[in-house]
């Protein structure tokens, strides 16, 4: 066994520690993953896998591909909670092996990038906690690389094959997230003359003239575009007038041009980029490393790669209002790239005495905030289920900084998975740490499940308020929840189904109108809210019982 696990890469161990601490410590989240594992269900229970559906209404926000990759997985282990939450991680790990395969095509004669690259992307704070979410940006990160990856074997062979790939990886994409695919790859096939010539071990000139060069791109774009049409053009002709005008210009290009949330100002990447980054940006190895004998330089065509992939999507992103920390995540693999590179030329080289004390202080100083954290803050309001984190787990962080240290002087290759293993086991005691806290306030399985109860015994259910399917995949509901106060007035609902269960929220820290003569049927809790749930005849005599949130 020990001779086994000494040949398994740390990417691909730092990936299992982290995917299985969430799969194992924590609930599908609210509002997106329960959203999206609603989506996936309603797919199953219809059959129709052209048009999604969410809650009996068409879903144009996302392209189909999660929720087939869902049913798909459904089709040969059965419906089941965790093969759902795998799929964007898989993605992940397919994207730390693509990224290992395109340091070799860019340098192929450096060894040690291609085995920094994936260690120091699986290390990246932002990267390590993200894998493990139900979202789609993983999938389009995988998309990206595999573009990127063609593109660079193409000018490096001049053949037409590895434009295949690149049409694929386009039309994959699109199906992944939209054309948002394009903002990644494009730029790096259309700055080729300002990378490709300076490539290293290269022709000094493309194998082919750029006129065919951009022709092949031009064709690739094309079968790409194909290949999102063929769900695309289907899709919307079933899907209605509104289903089609979203899905082909209100969450792509709509977005661009005005976008309607997560509106934040153009610095805002530029700001937050360093921390999600973290531990590298606070490394000395890899600012000395880029600092030393020019290894980081223009004259280097895979640097210049690196510029025309991520220096774009920045702008570009930086530019459109509205914005969220995974838009960019496409780009962490040439962050990742570009530190491996800076590491490359020294990563034999013993370290320095104090060449891990930063990441070593900051390990050690979560793990004592942990351990020594209060069960009543005196200097903040602290939510409900902060005296549930196990404080215990500091314990791991206190030896997992002290190995750093001792690390510190080890060859950069060494030391650096050492930081990525460490990263990991942060990911785990997060995990362990806030497993009953997020069981608590975030777990809508308990609501869910007494919901699936009442479905059976043939009573109506509805919620009060805007309804994002919570509650549809975690209790397996058959039918649609009626919306009230959004859709539809409480009155005229109540009046036809005295006997319906109606979901309604109520902030913990405020009054709540509930008469003395009536109680709700069940009262549970999520977030900062009281979920209770009433009888249609209750809400029929007392109608101030709708919803306070």
């Amino acid at each position: 066994m020990p001779g086994v696990l000494s040949r398994v890469p740390v990417w691909l161990l730092c990936w299992f520690v982290a995917v299985a601490a969430a799969l194992l410590c924590r609930p599908p989240l609210p509002v997106d993953e329960t959203r999206y594992l609603a989506v996936a269900w309603e797919m199953w229970q219809r059959g129709d896998f052209l048009v999604p559906h969410l809650n009996g209404e068409a879903y144009h926000h996302k392209p189909p591909l999660l929720f087939w990759l869902m049913n798909a997985g459904w089709s040969v282990f059965g419906v089941n909670d965790w093969w759902p939450r795998l799929v964007a991680p898989l993605f992940a790990l397919v994207s730390l092996w693509w990224t290992a395969r395109l340091a070799r095509a860019v340098w192929p004669d450096d060894n040690t990038t291609r085995s920094l690259a994936p260690v120091i992307l699986v290390g990246a704070a932002f990267w390590s906690v993200f894998q493990t979410l139900t979202m789609f940006d993983m999938m389009l990160a995988a998309c990206a690389l595999a573009g990127i990856h063609g593109i660079v074997v193409a000018w490096r062979t001049g053949s037409w094959l590895p434009w295949f790939g690149v049409a694929l990886a386009i039309g994959v994409g699109v199906l992944a997230k939209g054309p948002a695919i394009l903002l990644h790859i494009l730029p790096v096939a259309l700055f080729a003359p300002w990378w490709g010539s300076a490539l290293a071990n290269g022709p000094d000139r493309p194998l082919i003239s750029w006129r065919a060069w951009y022709a092949r791109l031009g064709l690739a774009l094309l079968v790409g575009a194909a290949i999102a049409l063929l769900w695309a053009i289907p899709a919307g002709l079933r899907g209605g007038p509104e289903y089609r005008e979203m899905i082909f210009w209100g969450q792509s290009a709509g977005r661009i041009v005005e976008s309607f949330d997560h509106a934040r100002p153009i610095w805002w990447y530029v700001v937050l980029l360093p921390p999600l980054l973290l531990p590298w940006m606070v490394w000395p190895r890899f600012w000395r490393g880029l600092g030393k004998e020019r290894v980081i330089t223009f004259a280097d065509g895979g640097i210049r790669l690196l510029v025309a992939w991520a220096l774009p999507a920045l702008i570009i992103f930086s530019i459109i209002s509205g914005k969220q920390l995974h838009y960019l995540l496409p780009e962490f693999a040439a962050f990742a790239l570009f530190i491996a590179r800076a590491l490359s030329r020294h990563a034999g080289e013993t370290g320095r005495r104090f060449d891990s004390v930063v990441v070593a202080v900051f390990f050690m100083i979560i793990g004592i905030i942990l351990l020594l954290l209060p069960d009543e803050p005196t200097f903040f309001e602290a939510p409900a289920w902060f005296d549930r984190i196990d404080t215990f787990w500091g314990f791991l962080l206190i030896l997992t900084g002290a190995a750093l240290w001792i690390l510190g002087r080890k060859p950069a290759q060494t030391a650096a998975s050492a930081l990525a293993v460490a990263m990991s086991i942060l990911v785990l005691v997060i995990h362990l740490s806030a497993k009953d806290p997020l069981s608590f306030a975030y777990d809508l399985r308990p609501i869910a499940m007494s919901l699936k109860k009442y479905e059976d015994a043939g009573r109506p259910l509805a919620n009060f308020g805007y309804y994002h399917g919570q509650y549809q995949f975690l209790g397996r509901l058959q039918k649609p929840m009626t919306v009230l106060g959004v859709d539809q007035p409480p009155t005229d609902f109540v009046d036809a189904h005295p006997d319906a269960i109606i979901v309604a929220y109520y902030y913990i820290d405020e009054p709540q109108p509930i008469p003395d003569d009536i109680t709700p049927l069940e009262t549970f809790r999520f977030r900062d809210f009281k979920v209770m749930f009433w009888q249609g005849r209750d809400l029929q005599l007392h109608p101030e019982l709708g919803n306070r949130s």
